[in-house]
């Protein structure tokens, strides 16, 4: 692997889910933010000046750390203009509807890693979980053999899939999961800062309803855990049932979890599994010591405990159960991080993961 530094692009720099990517990348040992692309009223400005409020002078900037020094000085182009060959990677944070015009002009060129949802259900894209499926990423090449790209489309999962995929998939290993049934409690975080969850209606609530969330995950969790098959994923063959909520907490997502299991598994076997799951990701510089962090005090893991351990990359877990309304029944409650793993953080994992394997 090459010392230099390889030059990336953020697309949509200045929304949440940009600034998410600057965060994730600062003082990164492989990758380099040398250009920054958003809509057309920042183009033309510093990406310092058009983080500025015109009329309030706000920074409207929503990360811990200030933006580094260095990348508020840079200049930010309009995305519809960006030019992909001025750079090595691409990170989009783009909405899905300009995505699906964007992502593969930029994909001609260079290796695009999206938030967005615009290819997650292409065929020949897989759904990649560092840790989890990079058994699927030769369907990349793939894609850009039949689309005649030079880079290609990498899409994240949505980030409830996130940590449910990653819990699953040691007992899809050892033990077959054939139904899962989940509810969430989704950190606020999630929904942007566009109108939606507004301060009065989360504030001493329960929101009952995301748009699209229970769909996402259901298609998404098969098509993880699903084998790679002649141009395309093969779906696992498990149901999914999912019931999707917004609770007043700022960052974090937790997930209480019924699973039906094909073979019989206690709740200490279903523990050791995940406590001895390794991803073969151990050596990437934005990866967790653990994918998995199993508990056993009854009231862990929660939001505002677990979100933020090792980097907020693993993921826990914790209350395993038996599950009396299943064969081979297990429940479990777990917490990940919706804008670390679930979002920039683990765009930035999957690069560092292709990069070393030897897609681009």
């Amino acid at each position: 692997m090459s010392t230099r530094k390889m030059s990336v692009a953020i697309v949509g720099a200045t929304g949440i889910a940009g600034q998410q990517f600057i965060d994730a990348l600062r003082d990164h040992p492989w990758f380099q933010i040398t250009a920054l692309a958003a809509s057309a009223r920042s183009a033309g400005k510093s990406y310092g000046e058009a983080l500025r409020d015109a009329k309030t002078g706000a920074v409207r900037w929503w990360c811990a750390d200030a933006p580094p020094p260095e990348v508020a000085r840079l200049p930010v182009a309009a995305g519809s203009d960006f030019d992909a060959a001025s750079v090595d990677i691409v990170f989009s944070a783009i909405e899905s509807e300009p995505a699906r015009e964007l992502e593969p002009r930029w994909a001609k060129l260079r290796p695009v890693f999206s938030t967005a949802s615009a290819y997650r259900y292409e065929e020949d894209v897989p759904l990649l979980i560092p840790g989890v499926n990079l058994g699927h990423a030769p369907l990349l090449r793939a894609q850009k053999e039949h689309r005649g790209w030079k880079g290609f489309v990498a899409p994240i999962p949505n980030c409830t899939t996130t940590g449910l995929a990653i819990a699953l998939a040691p007992l899809h290993a050892a033990f077959g999961v054939e139904k899962v049934a989940m509810t969430s409690m989704q950190g606020i975080s999630g929904a942007g800062r566009s109108p939606g969850v507004v301060a009065l209606d989360i504030l001493d609530n329960v929101i009952p309803y995301i748009p699209g969330e229970e769909e996402k995950v259901a298609k998404e969790t098969a098509k993880i855990l699903g084998t790679l098959g002649r141009g395309a994923i093969d779906p696992a063959a498990l149901v999914v049932s999912a019931t999707c909520t917004r609770a007043a907490v700022l960052e974090g997502h937790t997930e209480t979890v019924s699973v039906s299991l094909a073979r019989a598994c206690t709740p200490e076997a279903a523990a050791d599994a995940m406590r001895d799951y390794r991803g073969g990701i151990e050596d990437l510089p934005s990866a967790p010591r653990h994918m998995l962090t199993v508990h056993d005090d009854p009231f862990r893991p929660q939001p505002r405990l677990d979100r933020d351990a090792q980097g907020g990359m693993t993921t826990s877990v914790g209350r395993l159960r038996t599950d009396a309304l299943w064969a081979n029944g297990l429940r479990f409650v777990l917490v990940s991080h919706n804008t670390k793993f679930g979002a920039a953080k683990g765009a930035v994992l999957l690069a560092e993961a292709l990069h070393r394997d030897g897609y681009f």
